[in-house]
């Protein structure tokens, strides 16, 4: 098996001494990008996802395509999240990645509590841009039905164990089931995919749903990926930060400046709006927060969060705050 990045080029290209020597107030900003997809209809065995009847299908969606979409405004880095059911395709993201330095990790597809996940999560592991799995309420899994099963919390466990982390997905309903999860695996790191959500209409479950995301605040290895703003009211869409502004703050209330990290959700995030209007939104909420807190969004607390692969001297990386937690 290839183990495309050494361990050795992986811990020396963490220490990015030459970025932290310079004034913050001297450089521009760079981004980290935790939540792109990445996959190719073109491939004889077709794909797992998008549908052949949507618009997403007809686009092939790789690195270089990604590259250079956004290195005008300053990506420096992404971390690519499962797109597929099939277990192989973690190989080929993994083969396809390593060809391309804007990758700094990949979040895959694994099922704990299977017979076979040890198996897997050993071989993928071995690959530094592996950095976690994703799971939750997609491709017709539940995360509420897992929970009880002494397999599936055996199979976190040795995911944390292996310096991994947890991207939880399925919008308001998944926030008890991580409180649950994080009773039962405290030190597991999780990733709260597409905040911020939009409130639940019910009055019981608004309520279990706002109680779950403020005991989340409390706890300090989840973390906010703040990666689903966009809305269109009305089919019209709204680019003013002031629609924004108090869902966003919500956000950095529960939160704080420690724990939210920047994603774009491309290109699922194209039916919303452009790349930049995903990305001008919350550059300008960062902005007012003062640029300890814009570096922390948008690349700083992603190490802390994914642990990811510094492979590209544009890429910053800040040792001391690494992996304390």
């Amino acid at each position: 098996m290839r183990d495309p990045l050494s361990r050795r080029a992986f811990l020396g290209a963490a220490s990015g001494s030459a970025f932290a020597a310079t004034p913050a107030q001297n450089r521009p900003l760079p981004i980290i990008d935790t939540h792109i997809h990445m996959y190719d209809p073109t491939r004889p065995q077709g794909v797992s996802w998008p549908p052949k009847d949507s618009a997403l299908y007809q686009r092939t969606i790789l690195p270089a395509v990604y590259r250079a979409l956004t290195k005008p405004l300053g990506i420096v880095g992404t971390v690519v999240v499962e797109a597929s059911t099939w277990l192989e395709d973690n190989q080929w993201v993994l083969d396809v990645a390593e060809k391309d330095t804007i990758v700094v990790g990949f979040v895959g597809n694994l099922e704990p509590g299977k017979p076979d996940f040890s198996k897997h999560l050993d071989r993928f592991a071995k690959y530094p841009l592996f950095r976690g799995i994703r799971f939750g309420y997609l491709w017709g899994r539940s995360l509420a039905a897992e929970l009880p099963k002494p397999e599936f919390v055996a199979g976190m466990k040795a995911l944390a164990g292996a310096g991994l982390q947890l991207d939880a997905v399925g919008g308001p309903r998944v926030l008890p089931d991580v409180v649950r999860l994080t009773d039962k695996v405290p030190e597991l790191r999780v990733v709260i995919d597409h905040l911020p959500f939009d409130s639940p209409t019910d009055p019981a479950d608004q309520a279990a749903y706002k109680s779950a995301l403020q005991e989340l605040g409390k706890r300090p290895r989840v973390y906010a990926k703040v990666s689903s703003v966009l809305r269109r009211p009305d089919d019209r869409l709204r680019t003013d930060l002031t629609f924004y502004r108090s869902a966003l703050d919500e956000l950095w209330e529960i939160f704080g400046p420690d724990r939210v990290v920047y994603g774009s959700n491309w290109p699922v995030s194209d039916r919303l709006g452009t790349y930049p209007q995903v990305l001008q939104i919350v550059r300008d909420y960062f902005a007012g927060k003062g640029r300890e807190a814009e570096e922390k969004y948008f690349w700083r607390n992603s190490i802390a969060a994914y642990r990811w692969v510094k492979r590209d001297a544009s890429q910053p990386y800040a040792r001391t705050l690494a992996w304390s937690a």
